[in-house]
């Protein structure tokens, strides 16, 4: 069976990927589709000097500043370990700071600085040209769902409760 196939009559649970194809298999496309998105993304990094785990920390803490390390590695979808060395990189270029939490000394909190901002306001024009090529001739109905749908596949794949 080729990957263009469509779904078979075989119940849900006992269908093979041929039998349900690539096309039809969520996972791949998402992957494919995040595969795309970095990919267009790349040239406006190099030139700003990024990697895709550094852009992804300074959109998010864009957007929820003074993270633990730990939620930043979840809300990045970047393993520790490669966060640190992004950490690493931005903190001696000005762009993030880590403190200790003052809750918890174990704890390292991380903050985006005036400069990270500006140098994330630069690509976000990028980012969001690109999102709304991914999404074009999508109305804001079929939108809306299909973000909801992945809010509820989140939900049923995420270990944290954010």
């Amino acid at each position: 069976m080729n990957d263009l196939a469509l779904i078979s009559d075989a119940p849900e649970g006992n269908r093979t990927l041929g039998e349900i194809g690539l096309h039809q298999f969520a996972p791949y496309l998402m992957n494919r589709i995040m595969g795309r998105y970095n990919h267009s993304l790349r040239k406006e990094l190099a030139s700003a000097g990024l990697t895709t785990p550094k852009m992804r920390t300074l959109a998010v803490l864009s957007v929820i500043d003074n993270l633990v390390i730990s939620r930043l590695a979840v809300y990045t979808v970047v393993e520790q370990s490669t966060l640190s060395r992004a950490l690493d990189s931005l903190e001696s270029e000005g762009l993030v700071r880590r403190v200790r939490d003052p809750d918890d000394s174990r704890s390292t909190r991380v903050s985006i600085t005036p400069e990270g901002r500006l140098v994330f306001e630069k690509l976000w024009p990028t980012m969001r040209a690109n999102y709304q090529h991914m999404l074009a001739g999508i109305d804001a109905a079929e939108q809306a769902a299909f973000v909801a749908t992945l809010q509820k596949i989140l939900v049923n794949v995420r270990r944290h409760d954010f």
